[in-house]
This record gives structure tokens, C-alpha cells and sequence, in this order.
């Protein structure tokens, strides 16, 4: 079994090396169906993604604007589930054996499925690591224990009013990376990013977390390099992605084509000029 995070440990030493930060970008797995997914992950790869963030589709998705939380639907009507996820799963990590793989998903979806059950075969299926979005830092340590058990690395976020406890043990808990808001509420480009102050991402530096990966309202160039440029690792973008989706689902060659272009684009900007 491989060491919690260890892909990721390996890429950021990689771009590190190469004065880059990670783009990271995410969608939901079969949105809009099974097929298109699985061409729509594999464009992300070919086009620069340094690594990526797959949600599994929920029917009640509180953290997320209406655009994924669409892509969500779509997935869903499609006939997606949690086994059909792990299909595409598979898949994905057979093409980028190397490629850093997180999941984003609700809690339920995990209890729906028991802990230990979820952990191993996620792990099975070539995930590096989980990031579950409504759980709270304070009862999550039976899902680290699982997820620990079976080689896959917690991610925590770090909101931009957490309290130093807060930062404390989202730096202690997290493997891989660490998930810092850019700003609080629901997830979408309608908010731009707001970078959050250096001293957020500094921190957490001086407790030891993994790598700073800034989320939320990361839809443009400039926000890619502000959010390097406050200190961290790299950037997630998530609903500026899906809308290139949302916009082509009658178009399914121009949808990949457009997708390309934005993760070039984006990938562009994490190299230090």
C-alpha cells in the first residue's frame, strides 16, 4: 500500500522543481453521462492538469452553486452512482497511473456505503484522496482512521475565518494537500476569488500542513497567479470548468476542444514568468 498522499508529494516536488505551481481542475464524474465523463477527465489529463478533483454526484449538494450542483442533476439522470463512479475511476487511473486523484463528496455518501467499505474501494480504484465536504473537522476521526487504513489521504479545509485551533488541525489532519477557501460560501465563478490573506496560507505553513491549494471563484488566469502569488501550491478551479460543459452538451467535440483551451490557459499561468 502506498503512503497517504504520496502522489501528491511527487508532483509538488516536481513543479517545485520546475517553478510551477498545480492547476487543478474538477467536475463531476458522469456528468453528463458516462461516456462524455470519461472523454471530458481524459481532455483535462492531455491538456496540463497537474492533478484532479472528481466529485461523485449527491442529490442534495449544500456547498455547491447551481452550476455543479446541475452537473450533479445531469449525472444523476444519466444514471450515475457511486459503482458506475468507480468504473470511471478505474479507467481514469489506468490512463494517468501517476496523476494525483482526489474526490469531493458528501458524507452521506459514505455512510450510504460504510466507512470502511467506501475507503477500500476508493482506494482499489486509484484514489489518492478524500475531501468530504460537510463534515466537520471535530468528527471526522473516524474517517481519517478509515481513510488512513487504507493508504488514502484526508483532505481538510481551511476557511478564511478559521481560528488558529482550526488551522491546528486541519494542518495535523490533512495528507496530500490542503483544501484553503478563498472565500466563504457556496462554490461557483459569480463570486470571483478573494484571495485570502498571506497569512492564512503562512499558518498553516508554520504548523506543517500539506501544500495550499486555493479554491472557490477560480474561473480566470489572474486568479491562478494571485492565489501562487499569496503563497500556495496551486489553485482548483470547479464551476468555471462545468460551465464549459453546461454551455456545450449539444456540441460534444466543441465541449472538449473548449475545455482544452481553458486548461491550457489556466495551466499557463501557474509558470513563474
Amino acid at each position: 500500500m502506498t503512503q497517504p498522499g504520496s502522489r501528491y508529494q511527487q508532483a509538488f516536488a516536481r513543479l517545485k522543481e520546475n517553478n510551477q505551481g498545480a492547476f487543478i481542475p474538477f467536475v463531476t464524474i458522469g456528468d453528463p453521462n458516462a461516456e462524455q465523463s470519461l472523454a471530458i477527465i481524459k481532455t483535462l489529463i492531455d491538456a496540463g492538469a497537474d492533478a484532479l478533483e472528481l466529485g461523485i454526484p449527491f442529490s442534495d449538494p449544500s456547498a455547491d452553486g447551481i452550476t455543479i450542483q446541475k452537473a450533479g442533476i445531469r449525472a444523476l439522470d444519466s444514471g450515475m452512482n457511486t459503482d458506475l463512479c468507480i468504473d470511471i475511476l478505474r479507467q481514469v487511473r489506468e490512463y494517468a497511473p501517476d496523476m494525483p486523484i482526489g474526490l469531493l463528496l458528501y458524507g452521506n455518501l459514505v455512510f450510504a456505503r460504510g466507512l470502511d467499505n467506501f475507503y477500500r474501494d476508493m482506494a482499489s480504484a486509484g484514489v489518492d484522496s478524500v475531501l468530504i465536504a460537510d463534515l466537520p473537522i471535530r468528527e471526522s476521526e473516524p474517517f481519517r482512521t478509515a481513510a488512513l487504513v487504507h493508504g488514502i489521504a484526508p483532505i481538510f479545509i481551511a476557511p478564511p475565518n478559521a481560528g488558529e485551533e482550526t488551522l491546528k488541525q486541519v494542518a495535523s489532519f490533512s495528507e496530500g494537500y490542503t483544501y484553503v477557501l478563498s472565500r466563504a460560501g457556496v462554490t461557483g465563478t459569480e463570486t470571483q476569488a478573494q484571495v485570502p490573506a498571506d497569512h492564512l496560507i503562512t499558518t498553516l505553513a508554520q504548523y506543517n500542513a500539506p501544500p495550499a491549494v486555493i479554491g472557490f471563484g477560480i474561473s480566470e488566469p489572474d486568479h491562478v497567479k494571485a492565489a501562487l502569488g499569496s503563497g500556495a501550491s496551486g489553485a482548483i478551479s470547479g464551476s468555471a470548468v462545468v460551465k464549459i460543459i453546461e454551455q456545450h452538451l449539444e456540441q460534444p467535440d466543441a465541449m472538449l476542444s473548449a475545455l482544452s483551451d481553458f486548461i491550457k490557459k489556466m495551466k499557463a499561468a501557474t509558470l513563474s514568468t
